[in-house]
């Protein structure tokens, strides 16, 4: 575990800038939408760096150590349970999966944290860096709702790593600006979201923008009745972003930080 834990941030940060290179050059490749960079780029990139230092400082060893504590000290359902521990994995990272899907409709439906999560839609654009735009302390929020899930399951380590870097590499999947064909689009999203599943999510329409909330696995959008297929006005014609924070001003770093402190509006 000790080594498990020495390497989580490697594997991690191994995997996300092999997916983040990769998706950049496919956007390049294949863009759904007209590419809009320029500063939204520096700004979205900076949100993550700041990310990434406050949970270093908050919490090292992050979801991954919290697994290890769960197994050391005999705490939740699988380490109380016999089972495989290919069954146990696999439910964990399922059931880690729908704890994040209903935090992310909370993140819409509670006005608190409503005020926290639109500094990730209030983004005028949709792309791989899009997925790197959480408020920081969305991010601790984020982490105190899965530390509760792990500690409740017993999730292993592995399985907690195993899930996080699904979730990264994931998360930058669906956010890409990348045109699949149709059928392997289709095909898909019978499992996994894809980028026309989730860009649905991030339209100026409130009907649109509370729908698709999965990042991972869209049987729970199903499921609970939030799925919506495509966009009224298209893919390419769709507004993406906030009505209420498009200007020039609402998207540089300084006001981004403070977006939680102004009105809110509905979600």
């Amino acid at each position: 575990m000790d080594a498990l834990l020495s390497q989580e941030p490697w594997i991690r940060a191994g995997v996300f800038a092999g997916v983040f290179a990769l998706l950049v050059l496919a956007e390049r490749w294949a863009p759904r939408r007209p590419p809009l960079a320029g500063v939204r780029w520096l700004n979205n990139l900076a949100l993550l760096v700041l990310d990434a230092a406050l949970l270093r400082i908050v919490a090292p060893a992050a979801a991954v150590g919290v697994a290890v504590f769960a197994q050391s000290a005999g705490l939740g359902l699988f380490n109380n349970v016999p089972a495989p521990g290919w069954l146990a994995a696999a439910c964990s990272i399922v059931l880690l999966d729908l704890t994040l899907w209903s935090q992310h409709r909370a993140m819409h439906r509670v006005p608190l944290l409503w005020r926290l999560h639109r500094v990730h839609h209030s983004d005028t654009g949709f792309d791989v860096t899009t997925a790197l735009r959480f408020h920081p302390l969305e991010i601790l929020f984020s982490l105190l709702v899965k530390a509760v899930a792990i500690l409740a399951l017993g999730a292993s380590p592995v399985a907690v790593l195993v899930f996080e870097v699904l979730l990264n590499a994931m998360a930058m999947f669906s956010h890409s600006n990348l045109r699949l064909p149709a059928f392997v689009d289709g095909a898909l999203r019978r499992l996994v979201v894809t980028p026309d599943m989730h860009r649905v999510h991030h339209s100026s329409a409130p009907d649109e923008h509370g729908s698709d909330f999965g990042f991972n696995l869209t049987c729970w959008d199903r499921l609970f009745g939030t799925y919506r297929a495509q966009p009224v006005a298209g893919h390419e014609a769709m507004i993406i972003g906030l009505d209420e924070l498009r200007q020039p001003r609402d998207q540089r770093f300084d006001r981004l930080l403070l977006q939680p402190l102004l009105p809110v509006s509905a979600a």
